[in-house]
């Protein structure tokens, strides 16, 4: 595809009180620099200023991103691409907002015209970190049509069970994956339509790249409500089976603004690398929505999986300012030679998806100069809550609760904890539900009101505040470890784990124990360096480390040594699948 470099534009002008209103430039890498002064607000109380306004129709595309190429076409807009895609064979795409926009089109005409697709039906697509994908996003939200994204590691296995349960009428997908769909469409009789993006063709397939470049440029954007469908993304499943969360046209178009301009701190000068999987809806967060509601530019890397050494290569070669990633993947850079490599546009760290452990974060700031900042959020929400610029970071915790929500720690009756007492976390839902909320559980209504005790949304996850208003986080309500009368998160104890040197990566779960009930049990994976020690010697010390680096009672009892841990394809531990296979060896 035909890509165009942008000029350097100067400031864009808010608009609905999505963009922002300043820029700050990009600043040199230093390991002894100090702290970064936030671009977009003075501090954690001025964030309670934020007040969005929520029309009765919204629709991203036409009311953010044409805006963008408006400004950018009247010359005055972001410096930036507003997407730069690498290949992982070197090869590049740049696009501007006026050639985000002019490309959407034509790919919303594709999907209206030789697909069939009418507002309101579903479409799956399953590609990986390719230009195309970031088409199709925003030609369904031109179209009203409601995506549904996958990732390419799913089976077809997975991919029967998402058509059947969302009762998709088109899916897109690339050669790879065709195959698999091929087997078991004839299972899926809602599916009408199969679009491949390849340069190849395949029998009973439309060809995206062919049809794009016959398209017209011309096309109007349907008239969708704020509250109308947009999308649909399949949970993790690190707690069972994937469920179906619905988000409508503002709870991400409009919701993620706030993460774009005060969590990620983006301005049109800046450029985000999001490593998250296509798959996941981490991606809405900070590959659509969040960045590009600030004229940010979105930075991608085409590389078909993580690996540390091309990560740190590309920090150091492309002028990405903001960097956002899971823990594991911080914790697999701090194993490299940080030392080897200077990013000197880097400004901002954040991550996402799990707890970052501690030793983690001080290990990248002593190698980097920079702080990880933590966000805390659901595939059902936008930020939750967050450690923000100029806020006192402390490590292990998730930060203060955002404006969006009223987010609380309670108990079984739906009461208020006090500072130091451990409950669910919760967000407020009565009278008024926040419209960054997602929608619904689709078509599973006792899933979603199962969500609901008396004022609240229930997120599933355990949590304390402090005296300070600081959230810190247990685990999953199903993770944390009973035993013998003491409640034990696991969180704290790979926290102490990882702080040893020979631990690169732990789960904690419980495993029956005839006298406790249950105890904690650890899986390690080893650093290479102590693959030849002795199992049992290893075993003490690191349960020696933990009941000197936490209360006692909340050593390992068991430890199990393996070489890797079974995660979703977020990158998120399934803990769930450990603990079943204890008890069900039990």
């Amino acid at each position: 595809m035909s890509c165009v470099v942008m000029p350097i534009l100067w400031k864009a002008q808010t608009v609905k009180g999505l963009w922002i209103r300043s820029q700050a430039p990009v600043r040199l890498f230093s390991k002894c620099r100090p702290v970064l002064a936030a671009q977009n607000f003075s501090d954690y109380e001025s964030l309670r200023e934020y007040k969005p306004e929520v029309p009765e129709y919204f629709n991203f595309a036409k009311d953010v991103l044409d805006k963008w190429a408006e400004v950018e076409k009247e010359g005055r807009g972001p410096s930036n691409p507003a997407l730069w895609w690498v290949g992982d064979q070197g090869d590049e795409v740049k696009w501007s907002f006026e050639e985000l926009a002019s490309l959407s089109r034509k790919a919303a005409n594709v999907l209206s015209d030789q697909c069939g697709l009418q507002p309101g039906d579903r479409v799956i697509v399953i590609l990986s970190r390719i230009p195309e994908w970031w088409l199709l996003n925003v030609a369904c939200m031109r179209t009203g049509i409601v995506l549904i994204p996958g990732t390419n590691q799913l089976t077809a296995k997975d991919i029967l069970h998402r058509l059947q349960a969302s009762q998709a009428k088109c899916i897109v997908t690339d050669q790879n994956l065709a195959p698999a769909v091929d087997s078991m469409a004839s299972k899926c009789q809602s599916l009408k339509s199969k679009l491949i993006v390849s340069r190849d063709h395949r029998d009973g397939w439309l060809n995206f790249s062919d049809l794009l470049n016959l398209a017209h440029t011309n096309h109007n954007c349907v008239a969708t409500k704020s509250h109308d469908p947009m999308a649909i993304y399949f949970t993790s499943g690190t707690t069972g089976a994937p469920k179906m969360a619905e988000h409508s046209h503002c709870s991400h178009g409009i919701g993620l603004a706030f993460n774009g301009r005060y969590w990620l701190d983006l301005t049109p000068t800046d450029m985000i690398w999001n490593t998250s999987d296509t798959g996941w809806g981490k991606s809405a967060w900070s590959s659509i929505f969040a960045p590009w509601s600030q004229g940010a530019g979105v930075f991608v890397h085409g590389m078909p999986r993580f690996e540390p050494k091309p990560v740190l290569e590309t920090l150091s070669r492309f002028p990405i300012t903001t960097f956002c990633s899971v823990p594991t993947a911080y914790r697999m850079l701090i194993h490299h030679n940080l030392n080897r490599y200077s990013f000197y546009s880097l400004k901002h760290c954040v991550s996402a998806g799990e707890p970052m452990n501690p030793e983690v974060m001080e290990d990248w700031k002593r190698e980097t100069g920079l702080d990880i900042y933590e966000g805390y959020g659901q595939t059902e929400t936008v930020l939750i809550c967050g450690t923000f610029k100029g806020m006192k970071i402390k490590p292990g915790s998730m930060g203060k609760p955002t404006p969006l929500y009223d987010t609380q720690i309670i108990d079984e009756d739906g009461n208020i904890l006090p500072p130091g007492k451990e409950g669910d976390i919760a967000i407020r839902i009565k009278p008024t539900r926040p419209f960054c909320l997602f929608s619904q559980y689709t078509d599973n209504p006792e899933k979603t009101a199962s969500t609901i005790r008396g004022n609240y949304y229930v997120t599933g996850d355990r949590g304390i505040r402090d005296e300070e208003g600081y959230f810190w986080f247990v685990g999953r309500a199903d993770d944390v470890i009973n035993s013998a009368g003491y409640r034990i998160g696991p969180f704290e104890v790979e926290s102490a784990l990882i702080e040893h040197p020979a631990v690169v990566e732990s789960a904690v779960v419980s495993s029956p124990d005839s006298l406790r009930g249950e105890v904690v049990k650890a899986f390690v994976v080893l650093a290479p360096d102590y693959d030849s020690h002795d199992p049992e010697v290893l075993t003490k010390q690191l349960q020696d480390h933990v009941k000197k680096a936490t209360a006692p009672y909340k050593y390992p009892r068991k430890v199990e040594f393996v070489s890797h841990l079974p995660k979703t394809i977020s990158g998120k531990i399934k803990r769930n699948e450990l603990r079943k296979k204890e008890w069900g060896e039990a």
